[in-house]
């Protein structure tokens, strides 16, 4: 198999999933179809039904959000696999949840093992939601220096904890945290910068320490797995690093649940390493969005039905 250089597959994280979502593949590709049915007897429910036709409530419950992004990413590379069966790209990349779907893809683990994680944390995430709650808002025209030393204000006057989350693109940025110093945060931002904050319907503080409590459970099943060297570079959005064996792998996703998603600069690591051409596999088109803010320069090509996956080919071959 030859790697496919100048080329990185990205796979998207909460916030892309819809409705519909994977079924257009499906219905074109046995392979995708095949996908879905394994996940559907693994999970011993209907995932499929749930992407396909909802309810939408249901599908944007963590429990279920996180194994039908994974299924459905997973479903597009075993079409591409068939389509390009020498296709391996130089590079591969997750938002959050999005990089257990990375490490499948370049078969650091199988489709069961990686679907039984992903369920396994939104489980835990859930939970962590329930008995830890907490909160995140989305902030918007606040450079991240200045947003540090906000969320630092916001800790010290309010005894509870709010951190940065996502670093998503310039301009983009996500706290997230205990909610008193949430709401503290919020308010320092419209009172000492231009920016905009806007508070997030969720009752889960991801990438915090409010997530510290189920980690450790989250590790006892990430230790069950013995993960393989994935076939291509990897690279965690926790350290930045390259995620190239059992060690670094479990300690990476382990560590993100409680630390930020550094999405801006694991792109800028990329284009530093000659990655030119960026793919994003699965439900939206969120990524390919944040990569045409971070640099519009590069080429970016969101994969999520038969259309783009023929064009995909036809640039590959």
């Amino acid at each position: 198999m030859n790697k496919s250089i100048n080329i990185a597959l990205l796979f998207p994280g909460q916030g892309s999933q819809q409705v519909g979502m994977g079924q257009e593949i499906a219905l074109q590709h046995k392979e995708a179809q095949r996908i879905f049915e394994e996940a559907d007897d693994i999970l011993k429910f209907k995932l499929s039904t749930l992407c396909w036709n909802g309810p939408k409530k249901d599908l944007d419950d963590t429990y279920n959000t996180q194994p039908a992004l994974y299924t459905c990413s997973m479903a597009t590379i075993a079409v591409l696999k068939t389509l390009i069966p020498n296709f391996i790209p130089e590079y591969a990349a997750g938002h959050s949840l999005g990089e257990i779907t990375a490490l499948a893809s370049m078969e650091s683990m199988n489709f069961a093992q990686g679907l039984r994680l992903v369920r396994e944390r939104g489980k835990l995430m859930k939970e962590a939601g329930i008995n830890f709650p907490g909160g995140m808002a989305a902030i918007l025209n606040v450079k991240n220096t200045q947003l540090i030393k906000i969320c630092e204000e916001a800790s010290i006057g309010s005894g509870k904890h709010v951190q940065i989350a996502n670093d998503n693109c310039p301009g983009q940025l996500v706290i997230s945290g205990e909610l008193d110093a949430l709401k503290l945060a919020i308010e320092l931002v419209k009172t000492q910068s231009p920016g905009k904050a806007i508070r997030l319907p969720v009752s889960i503080a991801a990438h915090s320490p409010l997530m510290k409590d189920v980690s450790e459970q989250y590790r006892n099943t990430i230790n069950k797995i013995n993960f393989n060297q994935p076939i291509t570079k990897i690279v965690g959005n926790a350290q930045l690093n390259i995620l190239d064996s059992n060690e670094t792998i479990s300690n990476e996703l382990v560590q993100q649940l409680t630390s930020p998603v550094r999405w801006r600069e694991t792109i800028d690591y990329l284009i530093a390493n000659n990655v030119t051409n960026f793919v994003e596999v699965g439900s939206g088109n969120v990524l390919t969005g944040l990569m045409r803010r971070i640099n519009k320069k590069m080429n970016a090509l969101n994969v999520n039905n038969s259309e783009a996956i023929l064009k995909l080919v036809n640039q590959v071959l």
